[in-house]
């Protein structure tokens, strides 16, 4: 599921893309106690490739968690959140996150946001807007205890495997392997229980949202095989602003290469996720991924309460992205 960073490449990474989360001027170096100041970029897009001068304007979903949520302080915060915090400095402009729920389209379509994020490639074709590439690997995984070394199951095995009741998760599961091998739980903190005792030999779950679920639960996992093709979440944009379009795909290509968004995964899946080069079921082409409220909400997290309050908790790091992401109405 996982691929590990060099500790020094790590620290390094760390600080660099600390700075542009928190929108510190300086934070202290992890590899010694000089500062760390952040080059300071001159703005790549002005208006009217953005609606606001000098300030890109984010739009998520807050009942996506991990991506998006809102923590005790009401401020939003999740992996869009650190994304969006370090594209923007990269294009040399200030943040603002805006709430646009269910209706990304809308929100583009009426000025009130210059892109989106959390988008699901795999369930895109019925939205009007230009996509960039993944930023975040995804699809239906198959997720084990890394002390079974599983491998990947047959619908001949004997098996079971628990899934959030109603997900597009427990679905796959249902239509390869069959009813039998389906638990269906209220929720993933109750089927990662189940994995950890040994009552389940798989939980099947979003790649994203499962892998942030075993994080925040300390349940050391891994993706054993994908149950649908290989998609991810990428950013919209309106089809017709071409300028925005360009700047923010070589930002982002800029952010993956240069391994900042490995940083942002690290903090929320405690690893980089990695899934190019994981096995699929026999199956997973004719699993049909499609978006589920059950399994993309904070619900799915796993957890009482919201799922992106608890992993500052966990984490101890509500401040990163919150501190430079305004919630607008």
């Amino acid at each position: 599921m996982v691929k590990r960073l060099r500790v020094a490449a790590v620290c390094a990474l760390v600080a660099c893309a600390m700075a542009a989360l928190t929108g510190c001027s300086a934070v202290s170096s992890v590899m010694g106690g000089s500062s760390y100041q952040p080059e300071l970029k001159s703005a790549v897009v002005s208006t009217p490739a953005i609606g606001q001068s000098g300030t890109l304007r984010v739009g998520v979903d807050t009942e996506k968690a991990p991506l998006a949520g809102v923590d005790s302080s009401q401020n939003i915060i999740g992996i869009d959140v650190d994304v969006a915090a370090a594209l923007a400095d990269e294009l040399g402009l200030k943040l603002s996150i805006v709430d646009v729920g269910s209706d990304p389209e809308g929100a583009l379509a009426d000025g009130k946001v210059d892109l989106v994020m959390g988008i699901d490639s795999l369930d895109s074709s019925g939205l009007n807007m230009w996509f960039s590439e993944n930023y975040l690997p995804t699809g239906v995984a198959l997720i084990a205890l890394s002390s079974q070394n599983a491998s990947v199951p047959t619908a001949q095995s004997s098996l079971q495997i628990a899934a959030q009741i109603s997900s597009t998760s427990a679905w796959a599961v249902d239509n390869e392997f069959g009813e039998s091998a389906l638990v269906s739980v209220k929720n993933l903190s109750d089927a990662f229980s189940q994995l950890e005792s040994g009552k389940v030999g798989y939980v099947a779950a979003d790649a994203v949202i499962g892998a942030y679920a075993a994080h925040r639960q300390e349940i050391d996992a891994d993706v054993v095989a994908l149950m649908t093709n290989l998609g991810g979440y990428c950013i919209g944009i309106s089809k017709s602003n071409t300028q925005l379009q360009t700047a923010v795909s070589d930002a982002l290509s800029k952010l993956v290469d240069g391994g900042v968004v490995d940083v942002v995964e690290s903090k929320w899946f405690g690893s980089v996720l990695d899934l190019a080069s994981t096995p699929k079921t026999a199956g997973a082409s004719s699993n049909v991924q499609g978006s589920d409220s059950a399994e993309s909400g904070a619900d799915a997290d796993a957890a009482e309460g919201n799922a992106a309050e608890g992993d500052a908790a966990a984490d101890g790091a509500s401040s990163d992205g919150a501190a430079v992401a305004v919630a607008s109405q």
